[in-house]
């Protein structure tokens, strides 16, 4: 009897479980959850974002004096400390932080995006594909 109870009860908990895990992923309101934490993101759907987005430059200072994304706040593994509080300022829960370096071959983005989601427990952070060799592309 005890057997029999307890295998209806595991089979209506999975009739339970597949519905709500198929609608998890279908659902057109499904929250953002679902997306890899730090995948790589297009230029065209980043720029879909528009004021949700916080542009992060990770590429030396020079680099970034000499030109950067409008908006973008240098945040970089070589001034990590003095630049993380000047960031924090700015940043807010419900921005989505893109951050970018050279181009496809740089990975100072990558090494960025790894500590604030690590670190400071950022969980909606992207690389930007392509960085800010697409970026220049896309102003020409």
């Amino acid at each position: 009897m005890r057997g029999r109870l307890l295998r209806q009860m595991i089979s209506l908990a999975l009739l339970a479980v597949f519905p709500a895990s198929v609608a998890a992923f279908i659902h057109p309101k499904r929250p953002e959850w679902h997306r890899p934490a730090g995948d790589e993101v297009e230029l065209s759907t980043a720029r879909q974002w528009q004021e949700k987005v916080l542009w992060v430059d990770a590429r030396p200072r020079e680099q970034f004096d000499a030109d950067h994304i409008p908006g973008a706040l240098l945040l970089n593994s070589y001034e990590w400390e003095e630049l993380l509080d000047p960031f924090l300022d700015h940043w807010k829960a419900g921005l989505t932080v893109i951050v970018y370096c050279g181009g496809e071959n740089c990975d100072l983005s990558k090494e960025v995006a790894k500590r604030l989601r690590e670190e400071v427990q950022i969980p909606d952070v992207h690389v930007l594909k392509g960085g800010w060799q697409a970026w220049r592309a896309s102003q020409k």
